[in-house]
């Protein structure tokens, strides 16, 4: 194995670690430190720098793939600013976007919404999912997801795709 391919394989395991740490910090305290999506950005600099000296990634799709995270990153500040989404799952979701770049932004939303959807409905259904909180007497069951609704761990399992997506390929 090369030194460059140790180092792509390298940046993917340290990305699928911080992810785990991510959703296990928004489990426990409905927050997303900055300090982990700046080190996944941090660690996409890294791997793209590799991707670029092994010939494997071009210019044109880093350009690409910056720019599907400035996408990301203004749609979710959109859903940040309507109360759809916390600061720190918006800052996840664009730096884990730079990962998965245009050729896997579908299927990393996809995951994403996904395992988000079965999150929802296990909260609805009384799954002790994230902090507690009550429910107001005359309040809509929705209401409680906007409450209780990390998630944290669905982007974590939508980057594990990623991860696992671009380590077999």
């Amino acid at each position: 194995m090369s030194l460059l391919a140790l180092l792509h394989v390298g940046c993917l395991a340290l990305l699928a670690t911080l992810l785990i740490g991510a959703g296990i910090q928004d489990l426990r305290s409905m927050t997303i430190s900055n300090g982990i999506s700046l080190a996944v950005a941090g660690l996409f600099v890294v791997w793209a720098g590799g991707g670029l000296v092994a010939g494997q990634l071009t210019p044109t799709d880093l350009a690409y793939a910056v720019g599907c995270s400035v996408v990301v990153f203004a749609v979710g500040a959109t859903a940040f600013a309507a109360g759809g989404l916390g600061g720190g799952d918006v800052k996840l979701l664009a730096a884990v976007s730079l990962f998965a770049g245009p050729a896997r932004m579908v299927d990393f939303l996809a995951v994403t919404a996904i395992a988000g959807g079965v999150m929802g409905l296990a909260v609805l259904a009384g799954a002790p999912i994230g902090k507690p909180a009550p429910l107001p007497a005359n309040g809509p069951l929705r209401a409680r997801l906007r409450r209780n609704l990390p998630y944290g761990p669905a982007i974590a399992a939508g980057g594990l795709w990623i991860a696992a997506a671009q380590a077999v390929s």
